[in-house]
């Protein structure tokens, strides 16, 4: 494997624009990225993203980013209804693959993403990558440890009033589970376990919306309440919407028989812990070790896994398992049905943390490492 990677983008909008390009050009400086491809069907972006972020060459066809021998990592940052045809594609083509959420609208289409995975020479990481923040590590490295007892009950939380600039997200395979709930099942899954049953509410708030200065109709229910109970018998909770104003408070709750656990900010930027231990009999604040942290990680860290040889700590079975849930609860919503869910995985363990004796002396945050 050479020294550096070539990057493939497949979808140069705002996603692509505003997060992932400007971290590739960071692997760049690092020495990691040794040349940038952009795919789209738009050429005026193509022409914005070649000047302003260096991008070497340009498309508008992903099949030439597929087939460039050249090309070692691709990433798929269409809108979602595409996500798995494409994944599916550059896993053929043996290429490595970072998948933004969901990987894939169908539980059908889900399948032949895993299998495509599991028969390609490529990795495949599917976001969101809000297991990877150290405050993430951290909570749950504090729950595998026994340090609230035995989880009973969580809870998370995710939405806002919901993009302006492209009407696929009201559109069927749109919507605030896939956009934005995806975070906060993933996160319960990976800190609590898989799920065996799931149920839910949802209602359309606003059948109408203004995108892009036009009226359009929605197409999809944007207010979600989720129950999930996992295998190990917890129950958890999820809130996600098109329509949430602003909020306070903690992003993700683990509750045990022998404390709490407290994320707060959200769980895609999150901003340090809170601890009750009945043992202690206080609250605990621990300041975040994420001060800093992208969210686009998982396109560090499969760079990362690509040029050393190692595998993803996140894994392809665990985003199947969320897709699993969330088109579950769609169904559930729809039919007034609580779904049983026939997927599983495995829990990674906790990954082992550089801890600082001398974290109390950083000053510029900025520049220092906090860990």
């Amino acid at each position: 494997m050479s020294p550096t990677v070539t990057i493939g983008v497949i979808g140069c909008g705002s996603v692509a624009q505003n997060a992932y390009l400007p971290l590739i050009v960071n692997l760049r400086a690092q020495g990691k990225v040794g040349g940038i491809v952009g795919c789209d069907v738009d050429p005026a972006r193509l022409e914005l993203v070649q000047s302003k972020y260096g991008v070497d060459r340009v498309t508008t066809d992903p099949e030439d980013v597929f087939a460039d021998p050249d090309i070692d990592v691709v990433l798929v940052l269409t809108s979602m209804p595409e996500h798995g045809a494409l994944t599916i594609r550059a896993l053929e083509a043996g290429k490595n693959v970072l998948v933004e959420k969901p990987m894939a609208t169908t539980l059908e289409e889900g399948r032949l993403v895993l299998a495509a995975a599991e028969a390609s020479e490529g990795l495949l990481v599917c976001a969101p990558h809000v297991q990877l923040s150290p405050d993430f590590q951290q909570m749950y490295e504090a729950i595998d440890a026994g340090r609230i007892g035995r989880p009973l009950l969580g809870r998370a939380r995710y939405g806002w009033n919901g993009p302006d600039w492209s009407s696929w997200f009201y559109a069927p395979g749109g919507g605030p589970l896939f956009d934005l709930g995806v975070y906060n099942v993933t996160s319960l899954t990976g800190l609590i376990g898989p799920v065996r049953r799931v149920t839910c509410l949802s209602t359309l708030t606003r059948p109408e919306r203004v995108v892009e200065g036009e009226l359009i109709q929605v197409q999809t229910d944007d207010t979600f309440q989720i129950v999930l109970e996992h295998e190990s018998g917890a129950l958890s909770t999820v809130t996600t919407a098109f329509g949430m104003q602003k909020y306070r408070g903690a992003a993700v709750e683990v509750y045990g028989l022998e404390g709490t656990i407290q994320l707060m900010g959200d769980d895609w930027a999150p901003a340090g812990l809170e601890y009750w231990s009945n043992e202690v009999g206080a609250w605990q604040v621990f300041e975040s070790q994420s001060s800093y942290w992208p969210w686009t990680d998982g396109l560090a860290h499969l760079v990362d896994c690509v040029l050393t040889g190692q595998q993803p700590y996140t894994r392809p079975d665990q985003a199947f398992h969320v897709l699993e849930i969330m088109l579950g609860a769609m169904r559930a919503a729809e039919t007034g049905v609580t779904q049983e869910i026939e997927s599983t995985f495995d829990r990674q363990p906790p990954r082992p943390r550089a801890r600082r004796a001398d974290a109390h002396l950083v000053h510029d945050r900025v520049h220092e490492d906090a860990q």
